[in-house]
């Protein structure tokens, strides 16, 4: 098989499973998006605050162990929502900052972030 038709192949299936998931699960689906739609607001907002520098710490991700850097500094981040998240959830803390739904899309788009700097898309 050659590329185009592997390409071919894959998009089929893609839009196979997407059309399946729908249709089985219409609401789940529906949510899906929409919690998308949240995060992709809340990065946006974000990085009016931030810009891309925080997570590029000032450097050239171009640079591989720049990029690392980076790497580590957003698991550190991650490790924070996911130590907040635990402190709430096993000992029944009050929320008092940031709700733990929050909390989930930080780490969601911390996620994704951390995507965008191993495919050289950050701060571009």
């Amino acid at each position: 098989m050659n590329n185009n038709n592997a390409e071919y192949y894959d998009s089929q299936k893609n839009v196979g499973a997407i059309s399946k998931c729908e249709s089985m699960y219409p609401e789940t689906a529906n949510a899906f998006r929409e919690i998308q739609a949240e995060q992709y607001m809340l990065f946006c907002r974000k990085q009016m605050d931030y810009g891309p520098s925080n997570i590029a710490l000032g450097k050239d991700l171009a640079i591989e162990e720049n990029k690392q850097f980076s790497h580590q500094g957003l698991w550190f981040r991650m490790n924070d929502k996911i130590s907040r998240i635990q402190n709430l959830l096993w000992n029944k803390n009050k929320e008092y900052n940031e709700s733990l739904e929050d909390s989930w899309i930080d780490i969601a788009n911390y996620s994704i972030i951390a995507m965008l700097v191993n495919r050289d898309k950050w701060g571009k």
